[in-house]
């Protein structure tokens, strides 16, 4: 049986030795008991009692070397893997960016099987950052991790210096800038909201306290695994070291469905579409705010007069656009959700046009508008492109916008008292107000 060799463009620890080696013809070796695994380049003939390491600087990729796990003292390099190539003196490489580290849970499956090929290829973060992917996955999808590093590598992305999978929060999520939370219990027949929010608040608390041991002091959390809001003030709650400011739930791709919807009705190309904002929960008392939404620069009740259909048919349409596509497709808006966690970072890291905001479930202490604190509610924001962003103080409010804000945080509220007992708040109490489950999200 060969081992072999890997080559890792990011910086990869040397102070952990393998465990054991991995025998098969992909590019992998174990490097813990836990099954975190980097991914190589090609297989070479190294010695069985082999362990592979690797030192790399921000502007030079150095060999891995091969050491004998007997006697660790004297290492062996071999062939292709004992050169040191400084990227600092190619002409395409030299104006790249420091690497940063990005990490996403539920990597295995579709929404990561779409999103990560988009993170690779610069689309996201721009032509001259290089990222490192590190890939969270279960003991059950670990073959389909090593599935999708390969995919990866066959993909060739100049900018993919490094990919690393692992079963473990605690070593996928070290030093990471980036955490993409999309792993989550779906819901099944018959499973009650409560039920779903006790299941993967379990998991949004583990996540959390791993972000606070090892990740980056100032990473930037994304959640999409549902009910994302309280499942981010679950992961923020267990990691006080982070800002909670720099947590979010994803509402992005409802704030894209409300742009498509108002496009359609005004019958105009959905780029004239601007200042968009879901208030509230990632559920059906989701508030579309059409009040301070404007069509090429002109507020949409005055481009659209039918206020029955903006009252009514216009959320329902939002809330109900997932549910639809399945009947269609007989699958979920993997797609879509990841083109809009793309679009979420992009608002994170591109300075916000004037005059325009996004959405993002983020948390309220300290909010403009008047919303209870201490919840994570979609708002408005703006950002000037560091990866922080502000509050949008601009907006209007009328009593039918205000009433149906002040519902979907009263559901909130209630999601709240129901994992206390996951945010180190007491006893859990439900009493959640019925089934408001997105149709398409069971």
């Amino acid at each position: 049986m060969a081992s072999v060799a890997e080559l890792n463009f990011g910086a990869c620890s040397s102070s952990r030795k393998a465990t054991s080696n991995y025998s098969s013809q992909f590019s992998y070796v174990s490097t813990r008991l836990s099954h975190h695994r980097r991914v190589r380049l090609r297989p070479l003939p190294v010695p069985r009692s082999s362990s592979i390491q690797c030192s790399v600087t921000s502007d030079q990729v150095q060999a891995p070397v091969a050491v004998n796990t007997e006697d660790p003292k004297k290492p062996e390099c071999y062939g292709v893997f004992c050169l040191t190539y400084d990227l600092k003196a190619d002409e395409e490489t030299k104006s790249w960016k420091k690497l940063i580290n990005i990490a996403v849970s539920g990597a295995a499956g579709m929404i990561a099987n779409h999103l990560l090929f988009k993170l690779a290829s610069g689309e996201v973060f721009g032509p001259e950052q290089p990222i490192a992917l590190k890939l969270l996955g279960s003991q059950r999808s670990f073959q389909a991790l090593e599935g999708v590093a390969m995919e990866l590598e066959d993909s060739l992305y100049p900018l993919l210096r490094e990919v690393s999978i692992g079963i473990d929060p605690y070593e996928v999520f070290q030093d990471a800038d980036w955490a993409l939370l999309i792993g989550a219990k779906p819901r099944g027949p018959g499973m009650e909201r409560a039920g779903l929010l006790d299941i993967n608040g379990s998991i949004f608390a583990d996540q959390g306290k791993a972000l606070n041991a090892v990740a980056s002091r100032n990473v930037k959390v994304i959640v999409v695994g549902n009910p994302c809001n309280t499942n981010a003030l679950i992961c923020l709650k267990n990691a006080p070291n982070i800002p909670a400011k720099n947590f979010h739930a994803l509402t992005r791709l409802d704030e894209n469905r409300a742009k498509c919807q108002l496009a359609l009705k005004a019958g105009v190309f959905y780029d004239k579409v601007s200042n968009v904002t879901i208030w509230g929960n990632h559920s059906t008392t989701q508030v579309p705010d059409f009040l301070n939404a404007k069509i090429d620069g002109v507020p949409v009740k005055h481009v659209i007069k039918d206020n029955k259909w903006l009252e009514e048919e216009f959320t329902e349409m939002v809330q109900k656009r997932g549910g639809v596509l399945i009947q269609k497709w007989g699958r979920s808006s993997a797609a879509s959700t990841a083109v809009s966690i793309v679009d979420a970072i992009r608002s994170l890291v591109t300075p916000t046009r004037e005059g325009d905001w996004f959405s993002s479930g983020v948390y309220t202490t300290g909010n403009p508008y008047g919303i209870a604190d201490d919840i994570v509610f979609s708002m408005p924001c703006r950002s000037n492109g560091d990866g922080d962003y502000e509050l949008v103080k601009d907006v209007i409010f009328d009593d039918y916008l205000w009433n149906r804000i002040k519902k979907t945080e009263a559901e909130l509220l209630a999601e709240k008292r129901c994992v206390a007992h996951l945010t180190g708040e007491g006893i859990a109490v439900c009493d959640l107000p019925g089934d408001t489950m997105l149709p398409g999200e069971m």
